[in-house]
């Protein structure tokens, strides 16, 4: 989600070539709030939540393994309302990749036994509860860090398997310009280490409530105007029910302090660890 800049494609989809009586007047389709589930209250004043909204996809900004993200434009016609976010569709059970599932998913819970076996037989059916376990699970995730104050963006809304979310980064005249990703960034030496106390208080809360990234990296870490936003949660790990959690919190840590390092930060990445484990287990 950081490719920089975005350009948005020769043609922007502006209008409609449905001809049905239902087709929007302007946009790719009518907002699909309606029938979605909803990110946490309070919302953000920049959500659009009428129902004579439209939709226009302006292109790809990611492509990944288990998902695309697009940028998505959100309107209400004649009231110049309008706000950019970004929309991540995740992939089919078909066209994902499945090779570092099983560590993820132990510790989550599936209520009936006949899809819990066919998720560990890796079965046609057991691929497609995992695709929507991620959405999900990420969307949930989202909702829950966002609720604790932590940097990540907003979850709009979770339709099927597309998520919308808010657009992290700003815009070039009209065209939107993603926020680069950490390991894109050259901070001066006073930048780099607020940036690491971001991270670090980041990584403390979560440990806090029982949980690590489970990927973190300087790749999905975001940088706005100074401020971390932390990216990627459908792998979200719960740190003492998955029987990898701490080596999963061992490895989120390291890497980011490897990377503070690395550009000149003297932090120590053991202290790190054994911080993120005391604040894990504290409540225990």
């Amino acid at each position: 989600m950081a490719h920089l800049p975005f350009h948005l494609p020769e043609k922007q989809a502006s209008f409609s070539t449905d001809t049905s009586p239902d087709a929007p007047p302007e946009g790719e389709r009518w907002s699909s709030w309606d029938g979605a589930t909803r990110g946490p209250k309070p919302r953000p004043d920049w959500v659009i939540t009428a129902l004579g909204a439209v939709d226009a996809d302006l292109g790809v900004l990611k492509t990944g393994k288990e998902a695309d993200v697009h940028v998505l434009r959100r309107w209400v016609p004649g009231t110049g309302r309008t706000v950019t976010m970004a929309a991540k569709r995740y992939r089919s059970g078909e066209h994902r990749l499945f090779h570092r599932d099983s560590g993820y998913l132990e510790g989550r819970r599936v209520r009936k036994s006949r899809e819990a076996r066919a998720m560990a037989r890796r079965t046609d059916f057991g691929k497609q509860m995992i695709a929507g376990q991620w959405a999900a699970a990420e969307f949930d995730a989202l909702g829950k860090l966002w609720t604790l104050g932590l940097p990540v963006p907003y979850p709009v809304q979770l339709d099927e398997s597309e998520m919308l979310m808010e657009f992290v980064g700003g815009t070039s005249g009209e065209t939107p310009v993603a926020a680069p990703r950490l390991v894109q960034t050259r901070p001066d030496p006073d930048l780099l280490a607020d940036l690491f106390e971001q991270a670090r208080a980041t990584m403390l809360t979560l440990a806090h409530h029982g949980w690590t990234h489970g990927d973190l990296s300087p790749y999905n870490v975001l940088v706005h105007d100074g401020r971390l936003v932390v990216i990627d949660w459908p792998q979200i790990v719960d740190v003492i029910g998955n029987p990898q959690g701490f080596e999963f919190l061992e490895r989120d840590a390291t890497t980011m302090a490897t990377w503070f390092v690395r550009k000149g930060l003297d932090v120590d990445p053991g202290e790190l660890v054994a911080d993120l484990v005391a604040a894990a287990t504290a409540r225990f």
